[in-house]
């Protein structure tokens, strides 16, 4: 059985350090674990490891993420993968700063990345970790806040919210969405 996990961001140096990015960090983490790497191919940057036996596709759009479900649309469709087993990691300012979120559907939030990506799929009923980054900010400045960087004690604290983060991935792929929800929501 095959898993698409998606870390939403923007490519590029300029956007590697910025909240919107917490979806390639994470990512990038789990593939690290796993011992894997990203290569590039067509729409994202993509990984192909194991975990448990089961096949999981990593990938981090290179679409940008106001197109996210561009690249999510067209690796579904390349790796034959169901909407039942695709994972979404993304940034969300509506939780505060760490707090994580799993969830089988949703409203995109105002997020355009899962915008599209619903828009593309044409539902919202698919699987997806929210990673809170806070709302410190004026109002008319999200878009500056989250994609500017981490403070200095969010970076403190964000290798260990981004290990429970990957263990969130494991539970979609080895226990089921319902399970992984029950075990690792609020964590």
């Amino acid at each position: 059985m095959k898993y698409l996990v998606i870390g939403l961001g923007n490519p590029g140096s300029k956007y590697e350090e910025s909240r919107h990015n917490i979806g390639f960090k994470v990512v990038d983490a789990f593939v690290k674990e796993r011992e894997g790497s990203f290569e590039t191919e067509k729409l994202a940057d993509v990984a192909r490891v194991k975990f448990k036996g089961k096949q999981i596709i990593v990938i981090k759009p290179t679409t940008f993420m106001n197109l996210s479900g561009k690249s999510v649309n067209y690796w579904m469709q390349q790796e034959k993968i169901s909407r039942e087993n695709i994972l979404v990691i993304t940034d969300d300012i509506a939780l505060p700063f760490g707090k994580l979120r799993m969830k089988g559907k949703g409203s995109d939030g105002g997020h355009n990345g899962l915008k599209d990506i619903q828009a593309v799929l044409n539902t919202p009923q698919y699987a997806r970790v929210r990673f809170g980054v806070g709302n410190d900010f004026y109002p008319g400045r999200q878009s500056d806040y989250v994609l500017g960087e981490w403070s200095k004690n969010e970076n403190l604290d964000l290798p260990e919210r981004i290990d429970v983060t990957t263990e969130f991935i494991k539970g979609f792929v080895s226990i089921g969405l319902q399970l992984a929800m029950t075990n690792w929501n609020n964590k």
